[in-house]
């Protein structure tokens, strides 16, 4: 029997090695990026995780994504978003609520729930996810806050029974809304691990199993760089004025500025401000759930106030647009998608209360001053007597309340240096006067 060369067998087992363990070498993660998840989950969130998202699918390292959460909560539409990208990321994703003292709340905990490994730093909390409103109360109607719940509580069951995570505790927390501790988490089987900082978190991750769609990975962290990932200033300025409180409050500022301008023309600082506030907060509403009602309240309100003002009222109407714009604010967020919206209901208050304080102070300022009579200009030297102060032959220069004016006399006489006169017309810049002593003789002639 002929004997197999033994060099055959070595290339052969050479080729062996080489098929299964090149491509193990190639699960090893040489690059971690890091992006912060903070504020409310709205649209600039939702966009900022989408662009690192498509930054981290097309490098060619092979990556893990960790996203550092502290969020109050926010909108159903970009939470429904931002958990369908972290659930079909063809790469690791580890959702982190960090650091001390950070919490995913309400559309937070779902964001938390979708990760494929869900930690938390000690001294976090997550939970309290039961939809309410902007106000912070529950959905006005029962049956339509039944049906909210039950859709809200069957997506939060679905994303912990897909991670192998506590169902029941995760629905807990929309039905009853159950906040639990970092640790509490943990022990209910809704967090995965417990991390400090990024170094221990890592450390925690090395040789973790991790589902992907299709198949499951095992983490290699043997030699990786950390790469930073902050949200743009773009969309940290777009976050802020989509904020449903600061929308609110820029578009009251807005209308005020423009009624400024409307009882005080004359220039266009109010005017080119006040659009920018309301462009501004127009973008705002624009990005979230709203009602047509609020709007009507924020703007009769305003109306109101100014009507107020025209009358010369004793401030009933005043207090009463004032109410207009605090329940515009509490009805102006309330309209579907925006159940799990933060809204913080104090500052709201106190910010019309401050804005429709200043606005009545200084617009009563301002109609006090309207009704003055005019001490400057043409309209100030009527009636009011003036001083020749270089003789009239046939022109010369009057003095009128410390302004010079180029005059001529009416009867065309010669009029000498301290002759007081009186206006009658002006042609221009020119000022036709007639002598003081000539005025009281024709008035006793006429008499």
């Amino acid at each position: 029997m002929k004997r197999r060369n033994p060099s055959f067998r070595i290339f052969f087992l050479s080729l062996c090695l080489f098929y299964f363990l090149v491509p193990l070498s190639a699960e090893a993660l040489t690059r971690v990026v890091v992006t912060p998840l903070r504020g409310s989950v709205g649209l600039p969130m939702e966009r900022h995780l989408q662009e690192v998202m498509e930054e981290v699918a097309s490098s060619k390292e092979p990556s893990l994504l960790v996203l550092e959460l502290d969020t109050p909560g926010g909108l159903v539409s970009s939470m429904r978003s931002i958990t369908k990208s972290i659930l079909g990321a063809s790469f690791p994703v580890v959702v982190w609520v960090s650091p001390q003292g950070a919490q995913a709340a309400s559309a937070g905990a779902f964001i938390l729930q979708s990760a494929a490994v869900a930690a938390m730093a000690p001294g976090t909390n997550a939970g309290a996810a039961h939809p309410v409103t902007a106000g912070g109360k529950d959905v006005p109607s029962e049956t339509m806050n039944e049906k909210v719940t039950n859709d809200l509580s069957a997506y939060m069951r679905s994303l912990a029974q897909e991670r192998g995570r506590n169902a029941v505790t995760a629905e807990r927390m929309v039905r009853y809304s159950l906040s639990l501790s970092a640790s509490e988490a943990l022990q209910e089987g809704v967090a995965d691990l417990l991390a400090e900082d990024l170094e221990s978190l890592l450390t925690a991750l090395e040789g973790r199993q991790i589902p992907l769609p299709g198949e499951e990975i095992t983490l290699d962290l043997g030699e990786y760089r950390v790469e930073q990932r902050p949200m743009s200033l773009r969309l940290q300025l777009l976050e802020m004025v989509t904020r449903p409180d600061v929308a609110y409050l820029l578009l009251i500022a807005g209308l005020y500025a423009v009624v400024f301008e409307i009882l005080s023309p004359g220039g266009f600082v109010l005017a080119v401000s006040g659009g920018i506030l309301l462009l501004l907060g127009a973008l705002g509403l624009r990005m979230l759930p709203f009602n047509w009602g609020g709007v009507v309240l924020l703007v009769a309100g305003v109306l109101v106030m100014v009507l107020d003002l025209l009358v010369g009222g004793v401030g009933v109407l005043s207090i009463i647009g004032t109410v207009a714009l605090v329940v515009g604010g509490l009805v102006l967020f309330r309209a579907p998608g925006g159940e799990l919206l933060d809204f913080s209901l104090s500052f709201m208050i106190g910010g019309v209360v401050v804005l429709t304080g200043f606005f009545l102070i200084a617009a009563w300022g301002v109609w006090r001053s309207l009704k003055k009579p005019v001490t400057s200009g043409y309209e100030g030297l009527q009636g009011e007597k003036g001083k020749v102060i270089k003789p009239l032959d046939p022109e010369g220069m009057v003095l009128y309340h410390g302004e010079y004016w180029k005059a001529v006399s009416l009867s065309g006489d010669t009029l000498p240096l301290g002759t007081p006169v009186r206006l009658v017309r002006t042609e221009g810049l020119l000022l036709v006067v007639t002598p003081e002593e000539e005025k009281k003789e024709n008035f006793q002639e006429s008499s």
